[in-house]
């Protein structure tokens, strides 16, 4: 069972993670003028992608070994759920995250706030991490 505590772990950061960049960093990352907001952007993205990344992919592994060694379809749910933002982020995220990327971060540009918005609407899947936390929770609870 520590693993299945270990996958509820490891999916409540994720989920903090997200929660943060949502509900404060997007919105103060808007407060800027259009030059430091992707001078802002494309640092903090690097960074947050292999984070987030490497804690679902984590988050996956030990969901799955807790569904292996329990049977508890809980766990299962929760690692599905916790790795779906990665498909999302390579379908729909990827041509948003590309072109800001791109972009010249020293001169001004007023469709990067646009794709900032944007980008900020799209991350908002990865609420899908507070759900993963409650089936690990959920299947916690259970064993």
């Amino acid at each position: 069972m520590l693993i299945g505590l270990l996958a509820l772990m490891v999916a409540a950061a994720f989920s903090g993670a997200a929660i943060y960049v949502s509900v404060a960093e997007q919105p103060a990352r808007l407060g800027l003028d259009d030059k430091a907001l992707l001078q802002e952007w494309q640092p903090s993205y690097k960074r947050g992608a292999a984070m987030q990344a490497s804690i679902a992919i984590v988050a996956c592994v030990l969901g799955l070994i807790a569904w292996w060694q329990t049977g508890g379809f809980a766990f299962l749910v929760g690692a599905v759920l916790i790795i779906l933002p990665w498909p999302w982020t390579l379908i729909a995220m990827m041509p948003t995250n590309r072109v800001l990327e791109a972009m010249d971060a020293g001169a001004g540009n007023r469709q990067a706030r646009s794709l900032i918005v944007k980008w900020g609407n799209l991350h908002l899947v990865r609420a899908l991490g507070v759900l993963a936390t409650l089936a690990f929770l959920w299947g916690s609870h259970l064993g």
